[in-house]
């Protein structure tokens, strides 16, 4: 063969052969699955303001609602894996939903979701009604043992993480206890507030306007270590041993995402992790910033995974 057949050859492969565009390209899509005024938009919108430049185009946040964020997932579960439309992925949506009794999903979350990278962790806080007639956990423990079934304990949802820490309260703890499920967590916060429901566990963002403004009751911490927003505030696992939880936010994009622009987005989310002023509002809002890599963050899902199986199991929790 000739060298000017060999380069002729080369030539129509690489004419042949789809080239794959560059990344990023054009304007970045970040959906949340939430509406605004939760930790999921105030997440998202943080990420994409701090992310945009890392990346060099801009980053349009989108909240399509619903489903507990199963609309959103969905939508991006469908798009080109081409790394121009991610997601706010929420430990519900990829650890609780799949083991969940009852849940039909539009799609296979394992095969049609990439894990890019977890991004925050938000413990839980146990906030009480400030006509609770409890100011701490061990008080809580007590008057539920006297009172089964009498204390109340609003979430936003069957199956949302609101719900599963309560179960596994009540399962650590030995009490019985009535959950009051809503649609959303802003009108189970109303309720706690107005004395309807007596306690609440969920995401600190959540609750510190109440908290602040005197509102909500702060009654214990669900981390391993003190709260830097309330270091007085004590921990529920010194009263219940093995209390702990964490709500994690990440971001995923399409499955199928080639290599390269996963570890471009996990690189851009690990510099985004790095700058002082994302640090200081995440910290104002009572966020811990982990970014691992996308093998990490496949391994968060698996154990979390493991975990509220065995607790939706012993609940016996089916979805509405």
């Amino acid at each position: 063969m000739t060298r000017r057949v060999l380069l002729a050859g080369l030539l129509a492969a690489t004419i042949g052969a789809p080239a794959q565009a560059a990344f990023p390209e054009r304007e970045i899509r970040f959906i949340c699955g939430f509406p605004a005024g939760g930790t999921c938009d105030l997440l998202s919108r943080l990420l994409a303001e701090h992310v945009g430049p890392i990346l060099g185009q801009r980053v349009i946040v989108e909240n399509r609602t619903g489903a507990s964020g199963m609309i959103a997932a969905d939508h991006v579960a469908k798009a080109a894996p081409d790394g121009h439309t991610v997601v706010l992925a929420i430990m519900a949506m990829h650890a609780v939903q799949p083991v969940m009794p009852g849940v039909r999903m539009p799609f296979d979350v394992d095969r049609d979701l990439t894990p890019i990278a977890n991004v925050a962790n938000v413990y839980n806080i146990l906030v009480a009604s400030p006509q609770a007639p409890f100011r701490t956990v061990s008080e809580l423990v007590a008057y539920a043992k006297a009172n089964p079934g009498r204390v109340t304990y609003a979430s936003a949802g069957n199956g949302t993480s609101q719900h599963l820490s309560g179960e596994l309260f009540k399962q650590l703890a030995g009490v019985d206890m009535l959950h009051v499920p809503y649609r959303g967590g802003a009108p189970a916060i109303v309720d706690i507030v107005a004395g309807r429901t007596d306690i609440m566990f969920g995401n600190m963002p959540e609750f510190l306007g109440q908290i602040r403004g005197g509102g909500l009751r702060p009654v214990a911490f669900g981390a391993p270590r003190a709260s830097p927003l309330f270091p007085g505030l004590p921990l529920i696992k010194e009263t219940v041993p093995g209390f702990e939880i964490r709500n994690w936010f990440g971001v995923a994009g399409p499955g199928n995402m080639p290599p390269a622009i996963v570890a471009r987005w996990n690189e851009a989310l690990r510099q985004v992790a790095a700058q002082k002023s994302f640090q200081d509002r995440m910290a104002e809002s009572g966020m811990e910033i982990v970014v691992g890599s996308p093998e990490e963050f496949r391994a968060t899902i698996a154990a979390d995974r493991a975990r509220w199986a065995e607790v939706i199991q012993k609940a016996g929790i089916r979805a509405d």
